[in-house]
């Protein structure tokens, strides 16, 4: 028998969150019956081919209370008859007295209006994300008194209270995360160990086949064959694009380089302006968001893969980076920082390099030795490879999905 799964997002389609499309496709491959429940509209230009795969209906919830206040309020009066709705609003005025904002008011408002138009039969609540889309999800379960589990993985957790985590991994059912490191943090905090889930999230290797590099032996000494850095990530602080132009611009001046940056983000702007302060501006091409096979069609043309990953003052980080495998799927060497669970995915010295956070000087002083060895490029670029496809492969984590969804 099919189960139906309503799943809540914080914002779809987005290009920034294809191991989250991967994941509903294959879900629905295996027979759920999804619809998707947004709570912000999309704002990207494009979309990835696997998002028109997908067959789940969307719908929208009002992204702010004035936007549409009859729906809301239509919502809240349908709600208030549920037998759970008062469950709900206690466990809100709780929440709100130690987070007042009007996010908070918001995503009580969004849930009524999830409550009131969700259909009658659904089997499961999944939110995407432990912060906001966990809260509409929770108080929405409550009123609707429907069981709930969740997805948790890198600034949903560690940007988080302490107090609101574990009062979210007390009510849900189960709760996956994508990395050995936000488990046992979130193991810590619930009230048993059963409940957390490591999955992660893996590759649809199907979607990423090899083809051959054609650039393998530039090592950085001709004008006209310049050794080619990719680098795919948003434009925000944990990426730690700032550490990596810092790290670019100590490179000797004889090596000849060209780096692709692929992403949008609030800080390409101020990037910008700081490669042109350090005076590689020349050397680089901002091609902003892009879809996924475009991405894939640069990683095929790159020599060097590289993510400098940090810990922001609020705590926000990377959890694994999904570009990670997907560079290390097409043989590309890998260099990242040891952050979070990459060090889970990145062996340093056999399957890519790793370097401290905020380091540039280390970063550069890795960055000129795999420019100029494209021996050693190759070797780490096969071993990230066969390491990533014979541990990574997106099934595994499918598989385990699927085991919880079919238990409830």
């Amino acid at each position: 028998m099919s189960k139906k799964v309503t799943v809540i997002l914080k914002g779809y389609p987005r290009l920034s969150e294809t191991f989250i499309a991967q994941e509903l496709l294959a879900l629905e491959q295996r027979g759920l019956e999804l619809s998707l429940v947004s709570l912000r509209h999309p704002t990207d230009k494009s979309i990835h081919p696997i998002h028109r795969e997908i067959k789940a209906p969307v719908r929208y919830l009002p992204e702010y209370v004035y936007q549409e206040p009859l729906r809301v309020l239509k919502s809240w009066w349908k709600a208030r008859q549920m037998p759970g709705y008062k469950t709900a609003r206690s466990v809100f005025f709780r929440d709100l007295k130690r987070d007042i904002s009007p996010n908070r008011v918001r995503r009580f408002a969004q849930a009524c209006v999830l409550a009131a138009e969700l259909p009658n039969q659904v089997d499961w609540l999944y939110a995407h994300f432990l912060h906001t889309p966990s809260s509409v999800t929770r108080y929405t379960a409550f009123m609707r008194q429907l069981p709930w589990c969740g997805s948790a993985h890198a600034k949903d957790i560690w940007t988080s209270p302490e107090w609101e985590l574990r009062e979210k991994l007390s009510d849900i059912k189960w709760l996956a995360t994508c990395t050995n490191v936000n488990a046992d943090y979130l193991r810590s905090l619930s009230p048993d160990n059963d409940r957390v889930d490591l999955v992660y999230h893996g590759l649809d290797f199907a979607r990423f086949d090899v083809k051959d590099h054609q650039a393998l032996l530039r090592n950085g000494t001709r004008t006209d064959q310049p050794v080619v850095l990719i680098s795919v990530g948003r434009a925000v602080a944990k990426k730690g694009y700032d550490d990596l132009l810092k790290a670019l611009s100590l490179l000797p001046k004889e090596l000849k380089w060209r780096f692709i940056h692929i992403g949008g983000g609030t800080l390409s702007k101020n990037l910008k302006s700081l490669a042109q302060k350090l005076g590689i501006a020349e050397n680089i091409t901002w091609m902003g968001a892009q879809p996924q096979e475009v991405v894939l069609e640069q990683y095929r043309e790159a020599d060097i893969f590289v993510l400098a990953s940090r810990i922001t003052e609020d705590g926000d980080r990377d959890g694994m980076p999904n570009v990670l495998m997907e560079a290390q799927s097409q043989s590309l060497a890998c260099l990242s920082t040891r952050v979070s669970a990459i060090p889970e995915l990145i062996i340093d010295q056999e399957t890519g390099l790793l370097v401290p956070p905020q380091a540039p000087e280390e970063l550069n002083q890795a960055l000129q030795r795999l420019i100029t060895n494209p021996q050693l490029r190759q070797q780490l670029g096969e071993a990230g490879a066969k390491r990533v496809r014979e541990n990574f492969s997106m099934k595994r984590g499918i598989d385990q999905l699927m085991t919880r969804f079919m238990a409830g």
